[in-house]
């Protein structure tokens, strides 16, 4: 057992069964994988028996679904209000820049500040690879919502762009984010000069703008 699974096991007793076993399923699968870990480890790393499991979730597969929806409602429900920030801040009108900022550090904020967002990056690598999760789980509950919320935001941010065509530009949006979250340990490989370059807030600001413009001159390409 990691020294960090031995703190939250012994350190917290007042810490729930059910939230011990998901603690440390959050970080032996994405160590080790779906099938790389046991249901006798997870229970084991908890301190606790497989009866546990199958009690708070019915089986493994059950438990490695909450680990994902733990992180998946944590993204959703920061981007939704993120997006409804920016929208009462701006007394209903928020410009597109501010629109596409706020969801952008939303987007990125929970994935890079502590060590659960590094652990959910390896878990996409994992589930990416090897797929356990139901089909459309990720997109029923978190990128259906967002979606409508990013296309009510964008129709007074942007009027004139196509609600059909918000899906597209929220896509183009995370794949830029998500490899500037990902770039990071490849700059490692190069020079220093390279890795100088990499700053989330300069990042940030560039994307922000280079997809303003690409979606102002798409709107007005559609226009003409």
């Amino acid at each position: 057992m990691s020294t960090s699974q031995k703190n939250r096991t012994v350190d917290s007793p007042a810490e729930g069964v059910r939230d011990r076993l998901l603690d440390v399923a959050e970080e032996l699968f994405s160590e080790r994988g779906f099938e790389g870990t046991s249901v006798r480890e997870l229970a084991g790393a908890a301190d606790s028996n497989i009866a546990s499991i199958n009690y708070y979730f019915g089986a493994k597969e059950k438990l490695y679904e909450e680990v994902w929806r733990r992180h998946m409602v944590l993204l959703r429900d920061t981007q939704m209000a993120s997006i409804d920030k920016v929208t009462v801040d701006s007394g209903g009108n928020p410009s597109l820049e501010e629109l596409l900022r706020a969801f952008a550090c939303a987007f990125i904020g929970p994935l890079v500040d502590h060590s659960g967002g590094r652990r959910m990056i390896r878990l996409m690598d994992r589930e990416l690879a090897d797929p356990h999760l139901p089909s459309g789980m990720f997109g029923e509950e978190v990128m259906m919502p967002i979606l409508i919320k990013m296309q009510q935001a964008l129709a007074k941010a942007c009027p004139g762009l196509d609600e059909s065509k918000v899906p597209l530009v929220v896509f183009s949006l995370v794949g830029q984010l998500i490899h500037t979250i990902r770039i990071k340990p490849i700059l490692k490989w190069t020079d220093d000069k390279m890795l100088a370059l990499y700053d989330s807030g300069r990042l940030i600001d560039h994307i922000v703008a280079f997809s303003a413009a690409g979606i102002r001159a798409y709107v007005k390409g559609e226009a003409e």
